[in-house]
């Protein structure tokens, strides 16, 4: 049986997405984070926004990874790195084994 542990399993994971402020423009945000391609990685449907506070919304956007070839902390990490304009953090709201 499949541990949360074990690597090499197919795993559907939630993430939100937040910008910097209000004036961040999510659509591009949600291009942008989209654009992230890694072997074993899949984008879901489209993102929801979701309000946070002060007229914010955050992203939430799903994918699903191949846990042999793609850690959500890497996912993470690239997504904050590369696109750090319009992405203030990432936070993994949930995983799940596939």
């Amino acid at each position: 049986m499949a541990s949360a542990n074990d690597e090499k399993t197919k795993k559907s994971v939630i993430l939100d997405v937040k910008p910097w402020d209000d004036e961040t423009d999510l659509v591009e945000m949600e291009k942008l984070v989209r654009s992230v391609e890694m072997d074993g990685l899949a984008w879901g449907g489209p993102g929801q926004l979701v309000p946070l506070a002060f007229g914010i919304q955050k992203l939430q956007i799903a994918c699903i990874i191949d846990g042999d070839k793609v850690s959500v902390d890497d996912l993470i990490e690239t997504i904050t790195e590369q696109f750090e304009d319009h992405v203030q953090s990432v936070e993994l709201v949930a995983i799940n084994i596939l």
